[in-house]
Order: structure tokens, then C-alpha cells, then sequence
């Protein structure tokens, strides 16, 4: 169990090196019971997980993956929000990466909020 964080950006911090590390522990405290997740797929809406099994299921499942790796790019911290822009590499291939952004919401300690967003492939829906 770690201490509790109440700093947004320490909580994102918290939140990254997870990934980083591939330390799924660390995710354990810093989820709220409400949380609501939308992932980066499925396409255009992304999946929507609900309370906090499914959202810390889900964060651990990609975060427990050691052929996969992320790259955070800038944390932008704005009062309970934090703004994480990444690069992910799902495999061992150095070309096969895909760019993103977070957008998390903090109250009480605790993630509440996450919106996972990526850069379209070549070929994808035009605006």
C-alpha cells in the first residue's frame, strides 16, 4: 500500500511510472470507485469501462505487457486535470509506434476521469 497522493501531478506521475515500469502495484490506490475510462479504441468513440474493477482491469492488463513500452512525451498538469501526450510501442519492432494524449481528471486523491485519445494511422478518416 502506498501513501496517499493528493497532488495531481504526483498522482499522474504515479500514473506513468506504472507504464514505464510495467508496475501494475502502483495503479492499486490511485483509482476511485466511480472512475469512468474511455480508451483509445475501439474507433471513433473508443471502449467505455465503468467503476474501478473494469478501469484498473484494464490500465493493469496494458501496463503488465513487457513487450510494450511508453514513451511520455510532456505532462501538462491544470488544477484536477492532467493532459499525459505519449508514444506507445506495443511490440519489439522500433517502427511500429502510435502517438496519443490522456486526458485525466483527479478529485480526492484519486483518478476519476481518463479520455485516451491517437493520431490516426495513414488511410484513417478524414476531417
Amino acid at each position: 500500500m502506498h501513501p496517499p497522493l493528493r497532488d495531481t501531478r504526483a498522482i499522474i506521475d504515479r500514473f506513468n511510472e506504472a507504464f514505464q515500469r510495467h508496475a501494475t502495484e502502483l495503479l492499486t490506490d490511485l483509482v476511485a470507485e466511480d472512475c469512468v475510462l474511455e480508451n483509445t479504441v475501439s474507433a471513433p468513440d473508443g471502449d467505455r469501462y465503468t467503476g474501478r474493477d473494469a478501469c484498473l482491469g484494464l490500465w493493469q492488463s496494458i501496463a503488465s505487457d513487457p513487450q510494450s513500452r511508453f514513451e511520455v512525451e510532456e505532462v501538462r498538469v491544470l488544477g484536477d486535470h492532467g493532459l499525459i501526450f505519449w508514444r506507445y510501442w506495443p511490440g519489439a519492432s522500433p517502427a511500429a509506434s502510435v502517438r496519443g494524449l490522456n486526458v485525466m481528471r483527479i478529485a480526492h486523491g484519486r483518478i476519476v476521469e481518463g479520455r485516451g485519445y491517437v493520431k490516426q494511422a495513414a488511410g484513417g478518416a478524414r476531417r
